[in-house]
């Protein structure tokens, strides 16, 4: 008796996976649609974090002379899509300081940048 009543939890679970993944592949559940980048979020960020070194507003100079400014980064033409700019953002370069970011902000400030394009 013990058996036969495990065996039907067991085929109403399968019942029931099969049913998720029905419904999953009809399109009657999907995953979360993922946030918009926010550039305000990002300018804040950068005003934050990376003006420091970078002139990231109106501020006629950085503090570092290398550090090129937002809008020399942003005019790049061709070599930087806002995708590659927000890995690069999660894989700093070697004179960054170590700035752990998520996702979200690397994509927040690279929305920035966007915002930067003349």
């Amino acid at each position: 008796m013990g058996s036969r009543f495990a065996a039907f939890h067991l085929a109403g679970a399968a019942v029931a996976v099969s049913a998720i993944i029905a419904a999953m592949a009809t399109g009657m559940v999907s995953a979360p649609p993922a946030q918009a980048a926010d550039a305000a979020a990002g300018r804040a960020l950068a005003e934050r974090w990376c003006a420091t070194c970078h002139v990231v507003g109106e501020a006629p100079q950085s503090a570092a002379s290398d550090a090129p400014p937002f809008t020399a980064i942003a005019a790049r033409d061709g070599d930087i899509s806002p995708a590659w700019l927000a890995f690069r953002l999660l894989v700093p370069h070697p004179q960054m300081p170590q700035v752990s970011l998520s996702r979200a902000q690397a994509a927040d400030l690279s929305a920035y940048l966007a915002t930067l394009k003349k």
